[in-house]
């Protein structure tokens, strides 16, 4: 399976975007999808990952209420809707896939990446 990020950019403070990652292969509607974030000089960490069916999602504290998480099987697409972004937002965010977990914040559970989006919150 292959992915392709897509959607980030230059937002101010309390700003919204949209990422969408669109996906390649059949195993896509049986994986597992999460969102990531690596900030210069910090480690990846995990935003948001949803179930292979879109029934159950689950957030880092960092951004609940504020991202939404959410797929379409039929289009092989996931996506992160970002409401009230602050400037600590700010990162390279990537999309992932995974076919042995069903629902995980572990990156290393996850079997396949895409490429990453900048997003960029200016305050």
């Amino acid at each position: 399976v292959q992915l392709q990020a897509s959607g980030g950019g230059l937002v101010q403070a309390g700003g919204s975007l949209r990422l969408f990652c669109a996906a390649s292969g059949r195993t896509f509607s049986d994986s597992a999808m999460g969102w990531f974030r690596q900030a210069p000089g910090k480690e990846r960490e995990f935003v948001a990952a949803i179930n292979w069916s879109g029934s159950r999602s689950y957030y880092a504290d960092s951004v609940k209420g504020r991202f939404t998480i959410s797929r379409d099987n039929a289009v092989n697409t996931v996506s992160l809707q970002m409401n009230s972004l602050k400037p600590e937002d700010t990162a390279v965010y990537y999309c992932a896939g995974s076919v042995i977990a069903t629902l995980t914040t572990t990156p290393e559970k996850y079997n396949y990446w895409g490429q990453g989006t900048q997003v960029t919150v200016s305050s």
